[in-house]
């Protein structure tokens, strides 16, 4: 009997994960009541946009993988790990079952919080529990021990409830939405928050003249026009890696049109995720609001909730080529940006922080970069080897060489691997300073909580 389980587990862990994430997704939204052609649409789209996700990507490396190569071998900068953005950590997370693990005990989390009045959030954000999921699969890399890394998910998941409470009044007043409204986000990327906001108050206190310099982000992004779109930002790099690859002149208006698509492309197919989850977020969300009655219920969903502020874009498009200077001359940073280029894993955070401040955003996000390349230098093995494991490795890449992400949660990321490293080993010293790194971050989220609910009210 065993045998034929551990076939049949076999056989279903072989369909590749877009074709696991179809039936999980499917049979899932049929649990919580949505109609089986809405359960299939959604499966339907999961499975789509990984696939469609993949494609671009290998896309991207097999156009970009020769000139990188070349700019290492013969500058001797050591920027030898390629950064593809967010897509290689989604399909790793959501090809692995343990997403769906980490899904389940984090959403029993979410009501054991809300029954017992500590959040007012309910997160039917389900897609981005892969920003959770990687943080668990992470520190289990290196710990090799499941009950410490879902630990370490539900700690991670508490807070970002909590942020969500604290962030709802400035969202209201960002967006100017009407007393009543009950929509916010949770997503994990605002978790650098409490960072921004210690940043944020030093310049208050040390420099609080910087605001009359500021300016309206509208006009700047009517005035970048189309130099600051996708396509232009894909095409720069293109141009970009091309000329310090020494690539003909043929290669590198290829380059450039390859990454002018590839940018877009990532945005476009990154869109099908949120569609592709609607369905069974939309049972959740029914299930859990017949349940709590009554109640006040805030619904947090994806960070694009505050995509309509002009400030998002507008410095996301001034902290790219900042990103890049800094990823040549960082010491320690061995990652070229290409996928995370455009930095709307921190912007969201810096405008509800700042209240939309552009010059402070501007600041801020470039005092903070260092920390983003840090860590995509840091969890490259990791994400390169599981990868590999999961056969999912991009085309272009050859042996050895390695890719990862510039991705939301980089302090995170960077205390899992310290954590896992001093679990595994009994590494005292790097047990200490996790340990350390714990009691900090805590008493900073806790005063920055304080500051945030006593600002807005």
């Amino acid at each position: 009997m065993s045998a034929n389980l551990e076939s049949g587990f076999n056989f279903f862990i072989g369909l590749g994960g877009p074709a696991i994430m179809f039936i999980v997704l499917t049979l899932l939204a049929l649990l919580f009541g949505v109609s089986l052609s809405k359960s299939l649409e959604g499966g339907l789209r999961m499975a789509v946009a990984l696939t469609g996700m993949s494609a671009v990507i290998s896309l991207l490396t097999e156009a970009f993988g020769p000139a990188l190569k070349h700019f290492v071998a013969s500058t001797g900068i050591q920027l030898s790990i390629t950064d593809l953005g967010w897509a290689p950590l989604a399909v790793i997370t959501w090809g692995s079952m343990y997403t769906l693990y980490f899904a389940l005990i984090c959403f029993a989390l979410n009501i054991v919080l809300l029954l017992l009045n500590v959040t007012e959030t309910l997160n039917v954000d389900l897609f981005n529990i892969w920003n959770v999921s990687i943080l668990g699969l992470l520190i289990n890399f290196y710990a090799h021990n499941i009950v410490i890394s879902s630990i370490f998910v539900l700690f991670i998941y508490t807070l970002m409830l909590l942020n969500s409470d604290a962030m709802k009044p400035t969202i209201d007043e960002l967006l100017n939405y009407e007393q009543g409204n009950i929509s916010t986000t949770a997503h994990p990327s605002l978790l650098i928050a409490p960072v921004i906001f210690l940043i944020n108050w030093l310049i208050t206190k040390l420099f609080p003249f910087i605001d009359k310099f500021d300016f309206d982000a509208d006009t700047l992004n009517k005035k970048i026009g189309f130099w600051g779109s996708k396509f232009a930002i894909g095409a720069y790099l293109g141009v970009f890696i091309g000329i310090l690859g020494q690539q003909s002149v043929a290669n590198v208006f290829k380059l450039a049109f390859t990454g002018g698509v590839a940018l877009e492309l990532f945005s476009l197919v990154g869109d099908w995720f949120g569609p592709a989850i609607e369905p069974l977020s939309g049972g959740v969300q029914t299930f859990m609001g017949k349940r709590l009655r009554g109640r006040r219920l805030l619904i947090a969903i994806d960070w694009p909730l505050v995509a309509s502020r002009a400030e998002v874009w507008a410095v996301a498009n001034i902290l790219a080529p900042i990103l890049l200077i800094i990823a040549i001359i960082l010491p320690g940073n061995k990652v070229m940006p290409l996928g995370g280029i455009l930095m709307t894993v921190l912007t969201p955070a810096l405008l509800i922080v700042t209240k939309g401040k552009v010059i402070r955003m501007t600041l801020i996000g470039t005092i903070l970069i260092p920390v983003y390349l840090w860590s995509a230098t840091l969890v490259a093995k990791f994400i390169t080897q599981t990868s590999v494991a999961m056969n999912n490795i991009p085309k272009g890449f050859g042996k050895g060489q390695l890719f990862t992400s510039i991705d939301s949660d980089p302090l995170e990321k960077i205390f899992a691997v310290i954590c896992g490293q001093g679990i595994n080993s009994l590494d005292l010293q790097k047990l200490a300073i996790s340990f350390g790194c714990l009691i900090v971050y805590l008493v900073l989220f806790a005063w920055y909580y304080k500051q945030m609910k006593k600002r807005t009210h």
